[in-house]
Formats: structure tokens, sequence, C-alpha cells
């Protein structure tokens, strides 16, 4: 199970939101550079980037740092947040970042999703943010007017090389997961799962695991839990190697 320690990227700064909205972030870094240098030197073996920017705005005002992350680092990045069209696909992926989260397009272009992961094949996923089950689009503000069980089998189908799922009343609050609903997910879905939303300690880590042996979940997310501390990257990470053995 993959760990991913996320970086929000809003004005060049690395934040953190509470359920994805944009007047409730707290700044954690003014050099997201040198945080994704620290979570790689603790032990990360994935990063997890997202452009608030693009997401709420479709602006894309953090290329030049992004660019700098992928540079720097030693460790693959993924990356979700306003990828729109086939020319932020491009731009992403020639700045460096080894995949892409979709979602908005995803949703309500299914047929042009489904040419781009044929024209990238492997590379790019899709975000299905819900909220009581249903999604939401364009930064979490419009509902999609779909279940997540509507959309998984169109996905799967188009090409999408995984999911990551995040539970939206969860988000930044360190609530804790929502396992009812990661259960089902990773058990039924025909692609990878990656679950995002409420991992806040090491407790959390500890009830997912079993769905990456058993199940589809191929790891998860966390933001706020490392920067504040209630969920330590080392002490993770030691867990799930020492579940291997």
């Amino acid at each position: 199970m993959i760990l991913f320690p996320a970086v929000d990227l809003q004005g060049g700064k690395a934040v953190r939101l509470r359920q994805g909205r944009a007047d409730e972030a707290t700044v954690f870094s003014e050099d997201p550079v040198a945080a994704a240098l620290d979570w790689q030197a603790q032990g990360a073996e994935w990063l997890h980037l997202v452009d608030l920017d693009g997401a709420f705005r479709g602006e894309g005002v953090n290329a030049a740092t992004v660019r700098a992350i992928c540079r720097t680092l030693a460790i693959p990045v993924q990356l979700g947040g306003g990828v729109r069209d086939e020319e932020a696909v491009r731009r992403w992926l020639d700045a460096g970042v080894q995949r892409l989260i979709i979602g908005t397009l995803a949703l309500e272009q299914p047929d042009e999703f489904a040419r781009l992961c044929s024209l990238f094949p492997g590379r790019l996923g899709v975000s299905l943010d819900a909220d009581k089950g249903r999604l939401k689009t364009r930064g979490w503000v419009e509902d999609a007017g779909l279940g997540v069980d509507e959309v998984l089998p169109r996905l799967a189908g188009a090409g999408a090389a995984f999911v990551v799922y995040t539970d939206i009343a969860r988000d930044g609050m360190q609530s804790g997961v929502n396992l009812s609903a990661l259960s089902r997910l990773a058990r039924t879905s025909p692609i990878p799962v990656i679950a995002a939303g409420g991992v806040s300690t090491l407790a959390d880590i500890q009830a997912l695991y079993p769905l990456s042996r058993s199940a589809g979940l191929e790891g998860v997310i966390s933001g706020r839990a490392l920067y504040e501390g209630t969920l330590k990257l080392p002490e993770a990470l030691k867990w799930i190697a020492s579940q291997a053995r």
C-alpha cells in the first residue's frame, strides 16, 4: 500500500483546505519544493500534488512550482486539479508529472476522456469526490448528478488507470476514514482505488491496509494529518513495510 503525502498548491504556497472550501485554507509552507523534499527525505515513495488554483479557477499559476518539484525530487509525482483538456494534460506531463488525476472532464465529457486515455495509457486516473455518495465537480462546487457506482464501469471501459476517492465531509477534518464506503468501493471497483479524506492517524492506515491485500486499494493520501503530526510518515511507512514480511 502506497502512502501519498499531499502538497496542495495555492498561490505558490503549500496549503490545506477543510472540506475543499477555498476560504478555509491553512498555509503550511511558503516553500512547496522544500515541503516536497522533506516528505521524500522521510521515506515517501510518491508525492500527491493538487493545483487548487487550477481546480477552482482553471488557472495554471502553479506551473513553475510543479516543474521545480518534479525536477528536484527523485520520486514520482501525481497531480490533480483543473486538468480539463488535452493541452493541460500535455503541459503537466511535459513538466515532469508521472500521472494525472482528472475529475470534471472525466465526468462531463466521457468520450473526450476516453480519447485522452488512449493517447496517454496508464497515466490518467479519475478523481471521484463524493458528498453523501453524490459526486461533485469543478473544485467540489457543482453536483455532477451521478453516483460512484454509476460511473465506475464507464471509467474502467474508458481506460482510467485508477481512481482517487475522496469523502468530502471528512477531507481536512481529521475525523477518520469512511471505512464502510471505502471497503465497498475497493471490493467492487474494476480499477485500483486510492483513498483520500480523513486519513488522520496510524489507526486509519491499519484499518485500511487489509483492503490492499484482499481488495483493490492501491494507496492512501494524507495531508493535514502529516503536517500537524497526528500521522507520522516514517512510523506509518515502517508499519506498512512490516506487514509485507
